[in-house]
């Protein structure tokens, strides 16, 4: 994700900011615009960007407070909340303040995620909608399983909490678990639906996936019953996960393309530059924005991902961390997250003005 700069000041700021630490602006991200923004006051409980032609005016999410969301809200629409916050249709006994903790950090990826879809040009447009999310807690022998159906996107608020989703990860030998991470992964089953069924792409994802009409629970059963990281996954999957099924295998592909564009974004934000083997002779070139116009192909977006990540993985190191991309794609993985890229792609031109 970009970094963003205060309006009145040109101090840096970040894209979950709600006030300026150098001049003490307020801020708000601006969905319409998708920009951080700061606001000056335009009337009772409205707002409009700071500058001189600022003609849209707005209002905070109804959230803002309770919730800790920075996403505004025209002021002619009639809905209370932001774009990010009315897809969450089931919330947990916020009355707990454990509850309301885990609600508030769950937000905060959604609107992670709402970002870099809306930049993927995934958002919801004109009678087109988004998935939808229930954020559950475990009740006395009713636990909840995170996942997708129909739409929407189930999440455990246990999630939210680093000393369960660290004992879930050693549990099931995972080398990554994070709260973004599963909801890029719940949203891949959502788009695989949009991108590949709805359209008729189903052949090609055969071709490279598998054929998903095999029996999906049998197939986790199966799985399971391996023990995870068992087999030799790592030739054409991304994750020991992606290979216990067709879908599993998409969704976990769609959520490290998801890893990669955000990371690309950010690096190229921060004018990163670095050593890219090229042939016989390595080269030095700053990386590209994948959301830039023109945007870089998905070849150059691969040779720029590996050095990226073993820079991440050298700094978290550094500090005595693990690494934070703990992961080597074969380039059967790379094949298909070409695969998702172009998909992608097609979908952006079917619905460019």
């Amino acid at each position: 994700m970009r970094v963003f700069h205060c309006d009145h000041c040109g101090h840096l700021v970040f894209f979950d900011s709600v006030r300026c630490l150098h001049c003490g602006s307020t801020l708000a991200f601006l969905p319409d615009q998708l920009t951080l923004a700061a606001l000056v006051p335009d009337g009772p409980g409205t707002w409009r960007r700071e500058g001189p032609e600022s003609p849209p005016c707005y209002r905070l999410c109804q959230h803002a407070h309770e919730g800790g969301c920075n996403f505004a809200v025209s002021a002619h629409d009639p809905e209370p909340l932001c774009v990010s916050c009315r897809q969450t249709r089931w919330l947990p006994d916020l009355s707990d303040p454990a509850h309301h903790r885990r609600w508030r950090q769950i937000e905060q990826a959604k609107r992670q995620l709402y970002y870099t879809l809306a930049l993927l040009g995934l958002e919801p447009q004109g009678s087109q909608t988004g998935p939808s999310f229930e954020l559950l807690a475990d009740m006395p022998g009713i636990p909840v399983m995170t996942g997708h159906r129909a739409g929407t996107i189930t999440l455990n608020v246990a999630e939210a909490d680093d000393d369960e989703r660290a004992r879930r990860r050693l549990a099931l030998h995972e080398p990554y678990r994070t709260l973004v991470g599963h909801l890029r992964h719940e949203s891949g089953h959502f788009f695989w639906d949009v991108l590949v069924r709805d359209h008729a792409a189903q052949d090609g994802f055969r071709a490279l996936f598998g054929d998903e009409r095999q029996d999906y629970a049998a197939a986790l059963q199966a799985h399971y019953a391996r023990g995870p990281g068992t087999g030799s996954w790592q030739e054409q999957h991304v994750s020991a996960y992606a290979a216990a099924h067709p879908w599993e295998d998409w969704a976990e592909t769609w959520a490290h393309y998801l890893h990669m564009v955000d990371l690309l974004e950010t690096a190229a934000s921060y004018e990163t530059t670095l050593t890219i083997a090229d042939g016989a002779a390595p080269v030095r070139q700053r990386v590209h924005d994948p959301f830039a116009t023109p945007s870089p192909d998905f070849a150059t977006m691969a040779r720029e991902w590996v050095p990226l990540t073993l820079l991440l993985n050298s700094l978290n190191r550094s500090l005595g961390q693990q690494d934070a991309y703990p992961f080597a794609l074969s380039a059967g993985a790379m094949a298909k997250l070409r695969f998702v890229h172009d998909l992608i792609q097609r979908h952006q031109r079917g619905h460019a003005p």
